[in-house]
């Protein structure tokens, strides 16, 4: 999973909602939730002496589903028989997947060499595919006991208990605010440089001529190592004929100013108490993914391949297929692939649950070959001489100016459908936050405040001291992927076969080298 998306977590399920934006539970909803519980108390789902008599289970217009998140939405319409086909499955996947990640691939395989990042990714995509599996598939490995409702949270809870339930929440929240701090650093960047085209178009100012790149109307742009101020940098070349440009500058900086003008927009967002509004918009996302395959595409076509193979050794303008730097790649792309702890409510909807496996790798394979398609030809087609493919920037739409309008509608299209996901981002994690504190996702005004005041400031500080989105999303892809990705699904399938007398060698082998693997990956981050 990427940063776009957000995976749930297991909260105990007592705040039932409907769509309206109060939120509130009301009494007769908490009664029928109460009586539920205590039955469901009193028996195993195989013992139905005990089971809740026919008054107690609501009526079909009162059915609610419970989410891991902690509340329940009612369901329209009763019919437990609306499914979706696999083809609708397999997109959901896709663009639950599709993330920001994607900005980052061609960097991440410019840091492996161009022929071991291919072979990486492949890699990663098979390895984060059998871990999924093994989460899917992990409920039903439970004997004795209804998993039908049950997600990966309930399932570390079962075997590690009090331990498991927490320590996917904790790794969880690591994903989910690190997706906002690489959002609050592109949202920054994508606000400076949209700001930044709309004042030299009116201003008919010419940047050309003080940004190192290739020529012509395709131009591709080495940005050089941060010295201050990355708006002043491009404009000071003109500064002397343009007099209100050093004016525009100051205040319309990159890293100085614009981070701050966020606040005003997406501070009073983060406290509404519901999120339904922005969920409109997570279209958006799509939108934004396929622009983007469309826009590579041109650039490729338009600037032509540039690609010479050095095994071992760097050379001026191109990079070696092997470099000790592999592992920043790895940690991308354990977020890139990241959907394991949502995988089992999505495949739920799925039509034919017999097609659960085949339907959820066609959907990894898609996703893979959008990551490989995108990085391939970014990477190909980096103009390499005169620019060197060490150019290659962590956002790779950073390789092209801001006065590129292609890049431009895709700048746009991004800031805004990140100013919609940001809030649902927030609100994801007040409710798991303050639901596992406080038992309730807004306990008071102030408590939320205080929240989203830490969040904003640590994506502020990010995105003025530091704004590398590849080396954000590694760590914090390297780190939630640890546990949610190698560990906990390794373990669970390793504990169920033994207690089933059929864990053999070969397995036990194989899921403690994926749990090595997954150690190796978060140190990797650090000493690479």
């Amino acid at each position: 999973m990427d940063v776009l998306r957000s995976p749930p977590f297991h909260v105990e399920h007592r705040n039932i909602v409907e769509n309206d934006p109060s939120e509130r539970v009301s009494a007769e909803a908490s009664v029928l939730s109460s009586r539920v519980h205590y039955y469901s108390r009193l028996t195993a789902s195989s013992d139905r002496l005990l089971s809740p008599p026919d008054h107690v289970i609501p009526c079909p217009e009162e059915l609610y589903v419970y989410s891991p998140l902690g509340m329940a939405f009612k369901v329209i319409g009763g019919d437990g028989g609306a499914k979706n086909p696999s083809i609708i499955t397999i997109f959901a996947i896709w663009n639950t997947m599709m993330g920001t990640s994607i900005l980052s691939i061609p960097w991440g395989i410019k840091q492996a060499g161009f022929t071991f990042g291919i072979i990486l990714l492949l890699s990663m995509g098979l390895l984060t595919l059998y871990c999924c599996l093994r989460v899917l598939k992990s409920p039903k490995s439970i004997p004795y006991i209804d998993t039908s409702d049950w997600e990966f949270p309930d399932v570390c809870k079962y075997y590690f208990g009090k331990f498991g339930q927490w320590s996917s929440l904790v790794f969880s929240m690591v994903s989910l605010i690190g997706a906002m701090v690489v959002y609050w650093v592109l949202m920054s960047n994508f606000l400076f440089n949209t700001g930044k085209f709309i004042y030299n178009y009116a201003h008919n100012v010419s940047m050309s001529d003080t940004e190192f790149g290739t020529n012509g109307s395709d131009r591709v742009i080495c940005p050089f190592p941060d010295t201050g101020d990355h708006g002043g940098n491009c404009s000071s070349g003109i500064s002397g004929l343009y007099l209100n440009t050093a004016v525009f500058d100051r205040w319309w900086s990159k890293t100085n100013t614009v981070p701050f003008y966020l606040i005003i927009l997406l501070l009073p967002l983060l406290n509404f108490r519901s999120a339904s509004f922005f969920a409109r918009f997570t279209f958006l996302g799509t939108i934004s993914v396929v622009y983007l395959i469309i826009l590579v595409t041109l650039k490729a076509i338009r600037l032509g391949f540039h690609l010479e193979f050095h095994w071992l050794e760097s050379t001026k303008f191109y990079v070696p297929e092997f470099r000790l730097l592999f592992p920043q790649l790895t940690g991308v792309l354990t977020l890139a692939f990241f959907i394991h702890n949502c995988i089992i409510t999505l495949m739920k909807s799925n039509k034919h649950q017999e097609n659960n496996v085949r339907d959820l790798s066609v959907a990894y394979l898609l996703v893979g070959l959008t990551y490989l398609y995108v990085g391939v030809l970014i990477f190909a087609a980096f103009p390499s001489p005169p620019l060197s493919k060490d150019c290659i920037e962590p956002n790779f739409l950073d390789n092209f100016p801001s006065s590129d309008v292609l890049v431009f509608v895709a700048r746009t299209c991004l800031l805004f459908q990140m100013t919609t996901v940001y809030p649902l981002l927030g609100y994801l994690v007040r409710v798991q936050m303050m639901s596992q504190v406080f038992g309730k996702h807004y306990p008071s005004f102030f408590h939320v405040f205080t929240l989203n005041i830490v969040i904003v400031g640590t994506g502020v500080c990010m995105a003025k001291y530091y704004t590398n989105i590849g080396s954000i999303i590694r760590y914090s892809g390297a780190t939630c992927g640890l546990a949610l990705v190698f560990v906990f699904p390794s373990l669970v399938h390793m504990i169920s076969q033994k207690r089933r007398g059929e864990l053999s060698w070969p397995s036990a082998i194989f899921h403690s080298l994926l749990i090595v693997l997954g150690v190796a990956n978060v140190a990797g981050q650090f000493f690479m």
